[in-house]
């Protein structure tokens, strides 16, 4: 079984349906021979899409990544790259920074594609986006940034992650976007009724989901659970036990069962993770199903 494919919109770029979400990369402390290996075990399985961002492992993802593909050259051209920019954390990899804060001007976001490419090995990336929305965005100078980028061959495309739907069509309004990544799981609701996976279909535009099982929490014990985290846990076992599959692969079909298509980031290191949520994306829930696991996300049945 294979990821499928999912054009983003309809002049933009086409990504495997499941992504590999390397934000835990250095968390993982593979040696850059396994990263490589990982790397091919996803490829196995349709996985063509990597997803980073300058911040993530305190600014040394993208380097650890790098280090791998300068092993196998040839697997830049196997994968689409996507990074994220616009968040400025205090770390020692950057001195510099003596406050956390957003940083969407036009010297920043050109700097950081610059420097996400340098630590990757890479010529281009396939995607950029914003990482968080910022109170002092200027959509004119973002524009400008994506425009310099774009014509320089450096970025293809551009969006946005964990934008509200009136901060997305901003600076949509400036620029081609072609995704919104945002964080939808069965312990995470709001994008389903804040108009934000409304917007992404108008658009005809397919999100990005990160956290679809909310950052692990649906898999632990059921000790460590909350009270909705029980009440979700408990319909996820009984569906599993119905189709025959594991509840983690249920908690990511709920996700895609959503019309709007969405793209799913993992965010493991274990290539049987990586099956599960493979396998997700032939999983079609009914509508009691999915119905099923809101009422019990929501702790409420539908009105």
């Amino acid at each position: 079984m294979k990821s499928p494919r999912r054009q983003l919109t309809a002049s933009g770029p086409e990504f495997s349906r499941i992504v590999l979400g390397l934000w835990r990369l250095a968390d993982w402390q593979m040696t850059p021979q396994q990263t490589v290996a990982f790397l091919e075990q996803a490829l196995e399985l349709g996985i063509t899409s990597i997803d980073q961002a300058d911040i993530y492992g305190d600014y040394q993802s993208e380097t650890l990544l790098g280090a791998a593909l300068a092993l196998a050259p040839h697997l830049r051209q196997r994968f689409q790259f996507v990074s994220k920019c616009g968040i400025k954390l205090v770390s020692s990899h950057r001195p510099a920074h003596r406050l956390q804060h957003y940083d969407t001007s036009r010297a920043h976001i050109v700097a950081s594609a610059e420097q996400s490419l340098r630590a990757m090995g890479l010529e281009t990336l396939d995607l950029l986006l914003l990482h968080r929305p910022d109170p002092l965005l200027d959509a004119d100078e973002v524009a400008e940034a994506f425009r310099l980028l774009r014509e320089s061959g450096k970025v293809r495309h551009f969006g946005v992650s964990n934008f509200s739907p009136a901060q997305f069509e901003l600076l949509a309004a400036r620029t081609p976007l072609v995704t919104n990544q945002i964080e939808l799981s069965l312990l995470h609701l709001p994008p389903l009724h804040d108009g934000t996976l409304d917007l992404c279909q108008r658009l005809r535009m397919a999100p990005m989901i990160w956290s679809a099982l909310g950052g692990g929490r649906l898999l632990r014990p059921p000790q460590e659970q909350s009270e909705q985290g029980r009440r979700v846990q408990a319909v996820l076992q009984q569906i599993a036990a119905e189709l025959q599959v594991s509840p983690g692969t249920v908690a990511l079909a709920w996700v895609l069962r959503h019309p709007g298509q969405a793209l799913l980031l993992t965010g493991s290191g274990r290539v049987a993770a990586l099956r599960e949520a493979v396998a997700a994306c032939a999983l079609t829930l009914s509508r009691e199903q999915w119905f099923s696991l809101w009422c019990a996300a929501a702790g409420k049945r539908v009105d």
